[in-house]
């Protein structure tokens, strides 16, 4: 039976990219077949694009870098880098939740893949449209979540505040992944990691180390 996956995130830049590419490539390792959906991304850079959110999952996938397969990941695509209302604005596109829950919903159904992500953008609360969060659009496609939190000082806070999130709004959450920041001064990453869990009681709580994808085998 296919699987559908949200990747959210706790917060911005703590690796949402990162774990779904994770994912698909152990999901790929494992012979599966897989398929990504980025909605809307902002920041993007149309003339240097293959590092991008994007272009990395397609390299995932094991796709080309085509603008064809750059479309049918990831259709809506705006240069600043605000959030992707903001940056919508600028380029005088009014973006609505419809739109993007049109392109995940028929991603999803034309996806026959044996697994499907939909990664977010920013963290649960962050805007992604004129007139929705990410946990609207989640709340829209009912998905079950892997959402992904940071070691950094303030992470521990910031994770449970999205699972207590999300748990209130009755989304299911497969695992929390917690990424290791590469920062000299971070806090001990083994105590962050035992924090979530304790105060995330009958959550997965998985540790993604730098450096080292094995973790992302345990949930495919």
């Amino acid at each position: 039976m296919s699987r559908r996956l949200f990747i959210a995130g706790a917060h911005t830049d703590v690796g949402k990219t990162y774990a779904a590419c994770a994912i698909l490539r152990a999901a790929r390792a494992a012979g599966q077949s897989v398929q990504a959906l980025k909605p809307v991304v902002s920041g993007f850079d149309l003339a240097n694009w293959e590092g991008s959110d994007p272009g990395r999952l397609l390299s995932a996938l094991g796709r080309s870098l085509t603008v064809a397969e750059l479309d049918a990941v990831s259709p809506l695509r705006f240069g600043a880098a605000l959030s992707p209302p903001m940056a919508a604005r600028l380029e005088g596109v009014d973006l609505r939740l419809a739109q993007l829950e049109r392109f995940c919903r028929d991603g999803l159904a034309a996806s026959g893949a044996d697994l499907t992500v939909v990664e977010g953008v920013g963290g649960v609360m962050s805007p992604i449209a004129e007139d929705a969060t990410c946990l609207d659009l989640m709340i829209t496609l009912g998905l079950p979540s892997v959402l992904v939190g940071g070691s950094y000082l303030g992470g521990v806070s910031h994770t449970l505040t999205a699972v207590e999130t999300l748990r209130g709004r009755g989304l299911s959450i497969e695992a929390v992944v917690v990424s290791q920041d590469g920062a000299a001064d971070a806090p001990d990453f083994d105590q962050t990691l035992e924090a979530v869990a304790r105060f995330a009681p009958g959550l997965k709580v998985i540790a993604a180390r730098r450096g080292d994808e094995g973790w992302a085998r345990t949930l495919v």
